[in-house]
């Protein structure tokens, strides 16, 4: 049986899993008779809500008398260190673009490491059925891409597919009618080339994905390069660092459609996933004990942000989460840097972790995984990672591209420019919609995004990814507004709330539970302002009229954990429980604050 290995890379929203779930139904792989909904590869909760792809994940599909190993990548660039190390696994590429948005920033920083490692790719224009779509426009788009990332003739000579993956079809041209996806298994087939390597030679496979089985333990999905390999074979680890391990594959397993398959051998150019090594890591290759030939270590990208978690240390601490020491704490981020190399975390002090990533969606996702498992902690405003060098400092810079209605480019462009982001193009793209490009130091980008929204009224389209680091720009923007910051603790009252809604909006309703040092709200002037939230109302016998008219509160701000972490400063952290987020000082007690407010000035 002939394999093909191939990633599909695209923007994010552009398509990919929806094609690979059409993929997987027509070529009979899946199961007729179960009803397996949409996304099938979306398979974590928080990926179905927000229908985006966190991590990669391959299924194998079989056509005819071929199988077809597919790579379904996160399409979001603060999960690049995914996309980067399984394009080394594949022989091809399925680039997708959406028909009416076209080229985004995050094809453009898929595409330039598909071609920087010689992959053929096939362009897939999807979305062909929206009523704005502009196929052949895109199509050029993506030339003049190929073109100004420096793509070979043969890169260049790409074949093109329309089609629209939801309904399930693919043709090789506009005019042709609306049947399957057969064009483009064909496609697949006679465009991506074979596996390179010999059956015949010793065995090299490098692992690329980790997984953890509470059975076998650690799991890693690996792309056998060269020979063949058995369940039960001695073989040697080759870490990056150099150090051997010797040891036995105890378990070996195959994939078909969704489901994995315990199998006794697999060959040259196969993708399979292997127990026995407990150290095993990404980039690591098993080789054959008597000729020990390490492959090529994978480029891991370097995190550009980093929070604090620590211990929630505030008055109700302990009280709505299971997990709530430092010890749990710590164990459950040993358990994400196992299988989630593009994250770093180190324990600096008592109960107090930093950890490091690809930006504030990497980090605002683990936060959330965090907190639907039952831990409670509290976490820091999102910071830059700077480096120095030639005794200069250096921050990391990213491309944004918004796509906004024509009468909000104005605010935007000027709300941008306080941030020292500076423009580089800008194009109309019909329909009353402008597309701006800028480069952006990544904190000007920290709290912009909720502040985007309201400004473009929710029709803005905002997407960035790294660029590279360049010199530090001086002063960080800084939120304009001060807080509301409880000086009681208690339940919220009604007639409290009612005289403080006038000072700012309010984040807390009736009935919520707060303390001393809790943020309930945002100031509508600059300096944080104290309140009590739990003052009720003075009762005598006296009736007056008027003075009893029932109380209307203005809906408080609904805050998520991402709102959460653009809105606060450096002195204000959030308090996570699988309950609540909370957002409270760093230091709780007035006369604290005060003191340290006057030692940083």
């Amino acid at each position: 049986m002939e394999i093909r290995n191939i990633a599909v890379i695209a923007h994010v929203d552009h398509g990919k899993t929806t094609l690979v779930d059409g993929l997987l139904k027509q070529s009979g792989t899946l199961n007729e008779r179960k009803d397996f909904g949409e996304r099938v590869m979306d398979s974590n909760d928080i990926e179905k809500e927000r229908g985006i792809t966190i991590l990669s994940k391959n299924t194998a599909i079989y056509y005819g008398d071929y199988k077809i190993n597919i790579i379904d990548t996160p399409g979001h660039s603060d999960f690049g260190g995914e996309v980067e190390r399984v394009l080394k696994m594949v022989d091809g590429v399925l680039l997708l673009v959406d028909a009416q948005e076209g080229v985004m920033p995050q094809t453009k920083f898929v595409v330039k490491k598909a071609l920087s490692l010689g992959l053929k790719p096939i362009v897939v224009v999807n979305k062909i059925d929206k009523p704005a779509a502009e196929p052949d426009r895109v199509v050029d788009e993506v030339f003049d891409l190929f073109v100004n990332l420096g793509a070979s003739d043969e890169q260049l000579d790409f074949p093109v597919l329309y089609a629209a993956a939801r309904d399930g079809y693919a043709k090789y041209h506009l005019e042709d009618a609306n049947v399957d996806l057969k064009p483009l298994f064909e496609t697949i087939i006679s465009h991506v080339p074979s596996p390179s390597g010999s059956v015949d030679a010793p065995l090299q496979m490098q692992a690329f994905t980790l997984d953890y089985d509470n059975y076998v333990g650690r799991i890693a999905i690996a792309r056998i390069f060269n020979g063949k390999v058995r369940k039960g074979q001695n073989v040697i680890l080759l870490k990056k660092n150099g150090e051997t391990v010797n040891g036995r594959i105890t378990k070996l397993i195959g994939f078909k459609g969704l489901d994995r398959i315990e199998i006794d051998e697999a060959f040259c150019g196969d993708i399979v996933a292997f127990a026995g090594f407990e150290t095993v890591d990404i980039g690591d290759t098993v080789a054959d004990v008597e000729h020990p030939e390490p492959l090529e270590p994978l480029h891991i990208e370097e995190p550009t942000l980093s929070v604090f978690l620590s211990v929630n240390d505030s008055p109700l601490a302990g009280t709505e989460g299971k997990h709530v020491t430092a010890t749990k704490l710590k164990d459950r981020l040993v358990k994400e840097s196992r299988t989630n190399i593009a994250m770093k975390f180190e324990e600096i002090g008592e109960g107090k972790f930093k950890v490091s990533g690809r930006g504030e969606l990497q980090i605002s996702i683990l936060a959330e995984n965090l907190r639907r498992e039952g831990y409670e902690f509290s976490i820091s405003r999102p910071q830059v990672i700077v480096k120095e060098e030639n005794g200069k400092h250096l921050e990391p810079f990213e491309l944004l591209v918004v796509d906004i209605p024509d009468e909000f480019v104005g605010t935007v462009i000027e709300k941008l420019g306080k941030r020292k982001a500076e423009m580089v193009s800008m194009m109309p793209m019909g329909n009353g919609r402008t597309r701006v490009e800028f480069e952006i130091p990544s904190r000007g980008l920290i709290g912009y995004r909720s502040e985007f929204l309201t400004d473009t009224k929710g029709e803005g389209i905002m997407n960035s990814s790294f660029l590279e680091y360049r010199e530090f720009k001086g002063i960080p923007y800084r939120r304009s507004n001060g807080a509301m910051v409880s000086m009681a603790d208690g339940e919220a009252a009604s007639y409290a709330l009612y005289n403080l809604q006038e000072r700012g909006k309010l984040f807390i309703k009736p009935g919520d539970k707060v303390y001393t040092g809790m943020v309930i709200g945002e100031h509508s002037r600059s300096g944080d302002i104290d309140v009590n939230p739990i003052k009720g109302k003075k009762l005598t016998n006296v009736r007056a009229a008027g003075s009893d008219d029932a109380i209307k509160l203005v809906p408080p701000v609904e805050m998520t954990l991402e709102k959460a972490l653009e809105w606060i400063e450096e002195d204000e952290l959030v308090e996570v429980t699988p309950e609540n987020i909370r957002i409270r000082k760093r230091y709780l007690d007035i006369s604290e604050r005060k003191r340290m407010a006057k030692k940083k000035g």
